[in-house]
């Protein structure tokens, strides 16, 4: 059965009827839904978002066409894993950035480029991003990070070391940040 889907999935990606391939991965803080596209990864849904929403989301935004097919998402999960056992520093993915624009998308590039162990505040990201007075978009545009981890939007700090939000709970927050020896002062 699984060797007819990957055939299957295969000739779809050959086709060009495959638009959005998914596939499910294990985390220590559970389990993440993982979607690319030919361009690269368009989205990381973290263990307490609705898996089928995100999906209908993506069929919505991105393509109808989407199919689950791990085979295409097996670097994906070796890099995450890599990654949650401490030894990965740089995701080296295809980014596909189609699900943010504007102040967002410059804000999340930004979000990208900050390295493994350390931290910026959402007035650095806002700066980067353009517009130093913009630190409530620069929150929003962490907050709605498509691609959390790989977009390290956890490295993303108030002024001072609080914490501020997370998508996938503070205690996730918090455990990234220790994985990566960092600190937070909450």
């Amino acid at each position: 059965m699984k060797a007819t889907l990957d055939r299957l999935t295969a000739h779809a990606a050959e086709e060009g009827l495959l638009d959005v391939a998914y596939a499910k991965a294990a985390s220590p803080f559970g389990p993440l839904l993982l979607a690319t596209t030919p361009k690269g990864l368009v989205r990381v849904g973290l263990p307490n978002q609705d898996a089928d929403e995100l999906l209908i989301d993506l069929a919505e935004r991105v393509s109808p066409r989407v199919l689950e097919a791990p085979v295409q998402l097996d670097e994906v999960r070796r890099e995450l894993d890599l990654y949650f056992e401490g030894k990965l520093k740089r995701f080296d993915l295809p980014i596909d950035w189609q699900l943010s624009e504007g102040f967002r998308l410059r804000v999340q590039r930004a979000i990208a480029r900050i390295p493994y162990g350390e931290t910026r505040s959402y007035t650095e990201m806002a700066t980067s991003a353009g517009n130093e007075r913009a630190v409530r978009a620069a929150g929003t545009a962490c907050g709605r990070n498509p691609i959390p981890l790989v977009v390290p939007c956890h490295r993303v700090l108030r002024t001072g070391g609080a914490l501020g939000g997370y998508g996938g709970g503070l205690p996730m927050k918090e455990g990234l940040l220790e994985l990566e020896g960092i600190r937070s002062q909450n």
